[in-house]
């Protein structure tokens, strides 16, 4: 959504806006998934993201990116900052959520192998696993990965170190403690 269409004052519920105007002010509000914001240093554009496993399984990087290319930025002049969110240390999914995971959002195969007692749990009305079932999905990492793939150079791409689930007296965490609460991240242009 261009953020010209929003209305002043109001909520806009969308998982991206981009600024199509000078000095416009974008807010996007999270907890555990990724404020990303993209800023082109010479037609002074900007949007920003919320991203999370779902967006980059639907790959909307790439979709934020064809838009500046209608603008006519240049991949060497597209700032992108990963800001605050959830680690891979502490955002564990079963194995065929990684394995789903993979195969969308990076189009890689990875070979899952169930045991009888993991395929029992998988394919019962149960969502509760253990604690050994679950795996590291690195959001931040493939969200980098993702636009490197949009040659957007390496050195033009800054992640914040920071976790939303870890700092529990710095960031809200919905996996952390199923808050509502959220932190607001800004661009401006």
């Amino acid at each position: 959504m261009f953020g010209s269409h929003s209305q002043k004052g109001s909520k806009t519920d969308a998982d991206g806006l981009v600024g199509n105007k000078c000095s416009q002010n974008l807010w996007v509000y999270t907890a555990d998934c990724m404020p990303i914001f993209f800023a082109d240093k010479g037609t002074r554009n900007v949007a920003t993201l919320h991203c999370g496993r779902k967006g980059l399984e639907k790959k909307i990087i790439k979709n934020l990116v064809k838009i500046f290319d209608t603008f006519g930025t240049s991949r060497d002049d597209l700032l992108v900052a990963i800001g605050p969110a959830i680690s891979k240390e502490h955002y564990l999914v079963d194995k065929m959520t990684l394995k789903e995971f993979y195969r969308k959002a990076e189009n890689k195969n990875i070979t899952v192998k169930l045991t009888n007692a993991e395929k029992d749990l998988y394919f019962c009305d149960s969502n509760h696993f253990k604690e050994q079932n679950l795996n590291q999905l690195d959001l931040k990492g493939s969200a980098y990965r993702q636009l490197l793939n949009e040659n957007i150079p390496n050195t033009n791409i800054d992640i914040s170190n920071l976790c939303t689930y870890k700092l529990k007296n710095e960031f809200n965490s919905w996996r952390r403690s199923k808050t509502f609460s959220r932190q607001w991240n800004i661009i401006c242009s």
